[in-house]
């Protein structure tokens, strides 16, 4: 019998790196000629225009307050005019020398939007905080107690008046939005009919006619000698028309339930409110959590179309702060570049902060 000898098998190459950065340039900016060939496009036509940027917003830029700097050959952005009006555009039509109460009513109210935002803080105790700070924003903001001189909800603006619209619309909104998709999932006909004629009413007009409406229209049906403010009447139709729009999104979460759970929480002898409650909701929020963070984003930035009742919130601050001066009306550029990355910034922190709870509510499902 003939001796058999060894025969190694030849080495094969290690495997390709699928993690990384390199990796994933690979992967996802050449992957293909078609995205080789936009990549490289795209990479040009930024490596042309960054440099310009960079050097127009920042090596080029005048900084001090002064117009006729900003007006020299070879002046990139006026930031200047940051510098200027920046209490203007923040504040808008506050008075000047008690500007520091909308400074602090905003504090107070973004801790306690990030306190909500926080799991640490999910206690009984902060259901109770929210009408205590909205309690003192409203006094620190509109005076007329403790030595505070008074100052009516119109000469409020800028900032203070964009995260209270919002922040306010947002949390009313999400509790008649979930009544309302509800409603529409119901088996009596009256509810049902009453909430789709709200929401197909109420998505058949575009915002600014709801604010035109709640601010100039209404006031015609009330009796004789009795008003509204008119920041309460915004805030209502900005609240209104951001719940119509919500309703839907969580009614299509509650679609996507299989019927078979409904029908089981039947069996075990569950009440209707107690099966939405411990099973039907739990999971149709989760599944829309991406929909309801985009109707809070855009609310956030609806809030900007207020000033055609005349309450000049972020927006519409920057515009009275520049309009009023002819000097540095020329740079609404770098004003409308400096409330765009406000709005940014709380924009893109909402959306991570989406991201974050959609990793909770999918734990479950990665078990």
């Amino acid at each position: 019998m003939a001796a058999q000898t060894f025969q190694p098998i030849a080495p094969r190459p290690a495997p390709i790196k699928t993690e990384g950065l390199v990796p994933w340039i690979r992967a996802n900016l050449f992957g293909n000629w078609q995205t080789s060939v936009g990549t490289i496009v795209l990479g040009g036509f930024l490596l042309w225009i960054l440099p310009q940027l960079f050097s127009w917003a920042l090596l080029r830029a005048e900084w001090r307050p002064d117009p006729n700097a900003c007006r020299l050959d070879g002046v990139g952005a006026c930031w200047g005019v940051v510098a200027e009006k920046y209490r203007l555009i923040l504040f808008g039509r506050y008075p000047f020398e008690e500007q520091w109460r909308p400074l602090v009513a905003t504090a107070l109210m973004l801790f306690l939007i990030l306190g909500s935002c926080t799991r640490a803080f999910w206690k009984p105790w902060l259901v109770l905080l929210w009408p205590v700070v909205l309690a003192v924003y409203f006094v620190i903001m509109y005076g007329g107690v403790a030595g505070l001189s008074r100052v009516d909800t119109d000469r409020w603006g800028g900032l203070p008046l964009t995260i209270l619209l919002a922040s306010l619309s947002m949390a009313m909104a999400f509790p008649i939005a979930l009544v309302v998709a509800l409603g529409k999932r119901s088996n009596m006909p009256a509810i049902r009919s009453a909430c789709t004629v709200y929401v197909e009413l109420i998505r058949g007009v575009p915002l600014i006619s709801v604010l035109f409406m709640a601010s100039f229209m209404f006031p015609l049906f009330m009796p004789q000698g009795f008003t509204i403010d008119v920041l309460i009447r915004v805030l209502v139709g900005i609240t209104l028309f951001a719940a119509a729009y919500m309703a839907e999104v969580i009614r299509g979460g509650l679609q996507a339930i299989p019927k078979g759970q409904v029908e089981a929480a039947a069996t075990l002898g569950l009440s209707y409110w107690q099966t939405q409650g411990k099973i039907v909701l739990p999971q149709a929020l989760a599944m829309v959590v991406p929909g309801i963070m985009n109707g809070f984003i855009s609310t956030f930035k609806d809030t900007s179309l207020v000033t055609i009742v005349s309450l000049y919130e972020l927006t519409g601050a920057m515009g009275l702060a520049l309009n009023s001066d002819g000097d540095w009306r020329p740079f609404k550029i770098e004003g409308y570049l400096f409330i765009a990355s406000i709005y940014f910034i709380f924009c893109f922190s909402m959306s991570r902060y989406s991201m974050w709870i959609e990793k909770q509510v999918n734990k479950s499902k990665l078990r």
